[in-house]
């Protein structure tokens, strides 16, 4: 019962945020993440981590995920299929040869280096899907591209860091085995296209027919499908995503994103985005500065140029690569489990961990401005024309 106040504060200062934001035209999420770095341990330590606010954070980010789903177009995916993957892989490649060059050039040994890089590798699209959603780009060439290479970001991050496990020396996890990871994935996607395809549509009308509550039903889908991808070491927001579209397929959708939008936006998704504010803390950073600087400045960078040039190399205009880009900045969620991890398995140095997450956590916050801004400047560029 003790968490009970801190969650009515959580909630409270989150309708203050979106009412600031909303006037000043800002993404809600900027709000809601600030609340968390200056309520939490970075200044007033008034809301601090728990286990309780972590668990609502997690169901959070996995309900943002399924309506994501629920609001995307197969087809378009379908379609952009190719440019997902070059933005994936270039916006995978470019962060790991420019984090690993600035870790190492800023004294990091060779392990610490690859790690930080693996850790920068990835891209959390949580953010950035309230972002589009907010702009009403969400099934835009540019959303739908940015979705696709997310989840495929997620499937070259999880390889990567079951590769710096086996090679890096901590080879007692699950995730040392990456033929067995690979295989379980694959495996993972074979069951999620053959639902997609015949699955939730007949469960779903079955469902209907014997008026069984087909929210409910479809929560209790979503939540299997995040539980069954972290089994298969990809995140839950892949799972959750995939379900999402499954159900995307079915008559009974609109109503379904409907319910689920007011259970998570009334509870669990704005405390998913306080929560990575609490994340952020100052303690043992501030002798670390130029390399907080240096690993800030080029975790933006390298994945708004990787990913931007894969979307330029599929044929994108400069406006949209720069969309696209800016869609796969941030790190959020992803980034910091990989990183967690990466400390349990003494893949990194304690050290360097908290600029590490201080880095990830600016880099989060920044990245909504600058996706909302390469929209703002698309907008005014072709009205122009």
């Amino acid at each position: 019962m003790h968490d009970l106040p801190i969650l009515t504060l959580i909630l409270f200062l989150s309708l203050l945020a979106n009412y600031l934001c909303k006037k000043i035209q800002m993404p809600a999420v900027i709000g809601q993440m600030f609340i968390g770095i200056v309520f939490g341990p970075a200044l007033f330590n008034i809301i601090k981590p728990s286990e309780f606010i972590t668990i609502f954070a997690e169901i959070g980010v996995i309900l943002l995920m399924f309506i994501a789903g629920l609001e995307s177009n197969l087809s378009l995916l379908k379609k952009y299929f190719k440019p997902s993957m070059l933005v994936a892989i270039f916006g995978v490649i470019f962060p790991l040869i420019g984090m690993y060059l600035a870790s190492y050039y800023h004294g990091l040994n060779v392990k610490d280096s690859m790690f930080v890089s693996v850790i920068f590798a990835a891209t959390s699209v949580s953010i950035s899907v309230e972002v589009l959603k907010e702009m009403g780009k969400l099934n835009s060439k540019e959303g739908i591209t940015i979705l696709g290479a997310a989840v495929a970001d997620d499937v070259i991050a999880i390889l990567l860091l079951s590769f710096a496990s086996f090679f890096l020396g901590s080879q007692n996890s699950g995730s040392s085995n990456i033929v067995m990871v690979v295989l379980l994935q694959i495996l993972f996607f074979i069951l999620v296209l053959m639902f997609i395809k015949f699955g939730a549509k007949l469960m779903l009308s079955l469902a209907y027919h014997f008026k069984i509550n087909l929210t409910i039903l479809s929560l209790a889908v979503c939540f299997l499908a995040a539980y069954l991808a972290e089994l298969c070491d990809l995140s839950s927001i892949t799972g959750a995503f995939f379900a999402g579209i499954a159900i995307s397929q079915t008559p009974f959708k609109k109503k379904i994103r409907r319910n689920t939008e007011t259970i998570g936006y009334s509870l669990f998704i704005p405390i998913f985005f306080v929560n990575i504010g609490l994340s952020l803390q100052f303690n043992g950073i501030f002798n670390q500065l130029l390399l907080l600087t240096t690993i800030t400045i080029l975790s933006i960078f390298t994945k708004l140029f990787g990913a931007g040039l894969g979307a330029k190399l599929s044929g994108f205009s400069l406006n949209s690569s720069t969309i696209v880009g800016s869609g796969m900045v941030s790190r959020g969620e992803v980034a910091l489990i990989i990183a967690q991890i990466g400390l349990s398995r003494h893949l990194i140095s304690e050290n360097y961990y908290s600029v590490i997450i201080a880095a990830v956590v600016i880099t989060t916050f920044l990245s909504p401005f600058i996706l909302r801004q390469s929209i703002v400047w698309k907008k005014r560029l072709s009205h122009h024309e």
